[in-house]
């Protein structure tokens, strides 16, 4: 049993999360630690595939890397919203291979048994096809309540399919997705894993990301990977990275960081809140009336303590990057505003736009 004190824990998490002094090499390295890097298309600032190897690598990051590595290099692919390392694809397809959609699915899927030998075989004699050149034969229309879907009905049969593993993403050409047939895009040499060895591993990768994550979480599943832990003044039975733990005596220190909402130190809300004492609102869907922080705020790492908030954005022609505010959590010394101000600069740098509204 490991007794962490706070301040470790937090440690733990960042350095986890490559947030530390030192920063990793290229994407596939932050890829492989971080075991996902999320695609979103909000770019209030930018992207969160790119953003979220920025936040990482900072100027030696190039957002060609990311391309190169999963369309040439092919150590990085696309599934489920996220560019996930090599080295997770046999969990995944084991998973992908076992998965039982829920009832809805299932019957839109059986009721669509023609349409989904039609996809497949389009993308067997032609793939691979973005979305838009695949007919639509759809015999049923999905029911779209949540809006995600058009009236074509192939994007929902495809993305279905890719839940199954027998689609597959192989690039992109702009936004859109490059749709394949299973079988070109996940090797038919990926060792075999059973259900309990793909929970295992899956289990394990989310740990080493996370560093320390509570024994029973819907949010960082990480199940009995690691050790047990307790962190001082915190009731939760936690899980930590053994590896992570060893490391503590050889901490490179902190720096700042500028995150993108949907960057994965801040997905586990409770963690977050538990850990960090930061309890963190996406204001992007409330009435901007109800908005404290902003549309699109990017929260403000200062070594293991979250410190503010960045309300900032791109102008409409891309020419800056306008700050319309720096919301601290708690008073800035004169060390934090240098500190937050370099690292706003270097990202508008790194964007090639100058930075507007810094006093």
């Amino acid at each position: 049993m490991h007794e962490l004190s706070r301040d470790d824990a937090r440690r733990i998490a960042v350095r986890a999360q490559l947030l530390d002094a030192q920063r990793p090499g290229d994407v596939v390295e932050v890829a492989e630690q971080l075991a996902a890097i999320k695609i979103d298309p909000t770019a209030v600032i930018t992207t969160s595939e790119k953003a979220i190897p920025w936040a990482r690598i900072g100027w030696a990051y190039e957002t060609g890397q990311l391309k190169k590595a999963v369309e040439d290099d092919r150590l990085l692919f696309e599934y489920d919203g996220h560019f996930r390392p090599v080295s997770l694809m046999p969990a995944l397809v084991a998973r992908m291979r076992r998965r039982v959609f829920r009832a809805q699915a299932s019957e839109w899927l059986a009721a669509n048994a023609r349409f989904r030998s039609d996809v497949l075989a389009r993308l067997r004699a032609e793939g691979p096809l973005l979305a838009a050149q695949i007919p639509d034969t759809s015999q049923v229309a999905h029911k779209n309540e949540a809006g995600w879907y058009g009236s074509n009905q192939v994007p929902r049969m495809l993305e279905l399919l890719s839940y199954l593993g027998e689609v597959g993403i192989v690039r992109r050409e702009g936004r859109q997705r490059v749709w394949d047939i299973g079988d070109r895009v996940y090797p038919a040499s990926l060792p075999e894993l059973s259900d309990e060895e793909a929970t295992r591993l899956l289990e394990e990768r989310r740990l080493q990301a996370a560093g320390i994550a509570r024994q029973k979480s819907s949010w960082t599943p990480v199940g009995m990977a690691g050790e047990a832990a307790t962190v001082e003044g915190s009731a939760w039975k936690w899980r930590v990275d053994p590896a992570a733990v060893a490391a503590l005596d050889d901490d490179p220190g902190g720096r700042v960081a500028i995150l993108n909402p949907y960057d994965p130190i801040l997905f586990d809300r409770p963690r977050l809140s538990e850990l960090f004492s930061f309890d963190y609102v996406l204001e992007q869907f409330k009435p901007a009336s109800q908005r404290r922080y902003g549309y699109f705020a990017h929260p403000i790492l200062i070594g293991d303590r979250f410190v503010g908030q960045l309300d900032a954005a791109l102008d409409k022609k891309k020419e800056n990057l306008v700050v319309a505010a720096i919301h601290e959590m708690s008073p800035f010394d004169d060390d934090d505003v240098e500190m937050v101000h370099a690292e706003i600069r270097d990202l508008g740098d790194w964007l090639g736009v100058p930075v507007v509204g810094l006093s």
